[in-house]
């Protein structure tokens, strides 16, 4: 498989006021294209500062589009069920228009279960209503009849080919293999029986597994490894944001029934979370561990749930394009024109 591309993944969590959390998430997205970083990715959240800071991904990345040149810009994810998802294509085709072509969707029908009832929904029927709501989606993004002789303005153009689906589950793989969409997997997810310490790949291989056979002949595989990624000039700094943000991101996961032994230590919390930190040379060695990464197109990295200041994570994001990336062999944009004025030789 070719080497994966890098991304930035962000759930705009700074301990700040709202105006400063999207003013530091566009600086670290600008941040990300300085270095090569060919896309981000932005999370939605509604209603709980504290698990999110963007109920309007669209807006933003509009936003984003205005303030950067190159990186592509990217849902992760849209909770689909919540959603209008006429409007969700309206949106999508104007940001498109407004960035050059730079958007592209990442959905789901995930999200916490009592932001639901807001929007009039059911958590017990997400999986039915993000079927129903997907396929007219797609419909309008690919110019069809989306209701008394409407077709969506302004055209997409390409924008149905550049949708990924997020999961947990190896059904949920298939769904997207089937559709030709791309794949976006958790930066952890829970063990359900297995020992809580179960390498990740065990629990993502199979979605991987699933997808790839669902996929159509001749489509190219598009998979997005999300993953727990702060490197720091010294390992103490990056433990010591550890243990405020790991212990609060670990309480927030036991409430959605993921399980942790009773060993609460800082280096208990690293593992059972499936964090990468320290210096580039430990990130390194850690992220080579993981075969998931191995079978990914596109390695995406987050600070979450280490959530370390945001001049650490600017210098944390110079630190991974510049040395954790190339010594893995993940390719950045520089590295992409570099391959491409090779080939053109």
């Amino acid at each position: 498989m070719t080497a994966p591309t890098i991304a930035f993944f962000t759930r705009l969590l700074d301990d700040t006021t709202p105006a400063l959390r999207y003013a530091h998430a566009l600086e670290q997205i600008q941040q990300a294209e300085r270095h090569g970083v060919g896309r981000a990715w932005v999370a939605q959240h509604h209603f709980r500062a504290a698990e999110g800071g963007l109920p309007a991904p669209l807006v933003f990345l509009a936003h984003a589009a205005a303030h950067t040149a190159r990186i592509r810009l990217a849902t992760g994810i849209i909770t689909l069920p919540l959603e209008d998802p006429v409007r969700v294509a309206e949106d999508a085709a104007v940001a498109d228009l407004l960035s050059g072509g730079r958007i592209d969707l990442g959905l789901g029908s995930g999200g916490t279960p009592s932001s639901f009832p807001p929007f009039g929904q059911d958590v017990a029927d997400k999986a039915a209503v993000y079927e129903r709501k997907l396929a007219v989606l797609l419909d309008a993004l690919r110019g069809e009849d989306i209701g008394a002789g409407n077709t969506l303005y302004p055209d997409t153009v390409d924008l149905a080919a550049r949708v990924w689906q997020a999961t947990f589950s190896a059904f949920g793989g298939s769904r997207a293999g089937a559709r030709g969409h791309g794949l976006l997997l958790s930066r952890t997810q829970p063990r359900g029986e297995l020992d809580p310490y179960t390498p990740l790949a065990r629990v993502q291989d199979p979605i991987i597994d699933s997808y790839l056979d669902a996929l159509p002949d001749g489509v190219t595989p598009r998979i997005t490894a999300s993953r727990t990624v702060f490197v720091a000039d010294d390992r103490a700094d990056a433990l010591r944001f550890a243990e405020v943000g790991l212990r609060r991101g670990a309480a927030n996961l036991r409430r959605t029934g993921q399980v942790f032994p009773d060993d609460d230590s800082l280096e208990a919390l690293i593992a059972l979370t499936d964090t990468h930190l320290g210096t580039p040379e430990e990130v390194i060695e850690s992220l080579a561990a993981d075969r998931t990464l191995e079978r990914a197109t596109e390695v995406a990295f987050q600070v979450h749930s280490v959530d370390a200041p945001h001049e650490h994570l600017l210098r944390s994001i110079e630190l991974f394009a510049r040395e954790v990336a190339p010594a893995l062999g993940y390719t950045t944009e520089a590295g992409l024109a570099e391959a491409q004025k090779k080939d053109d030789s």
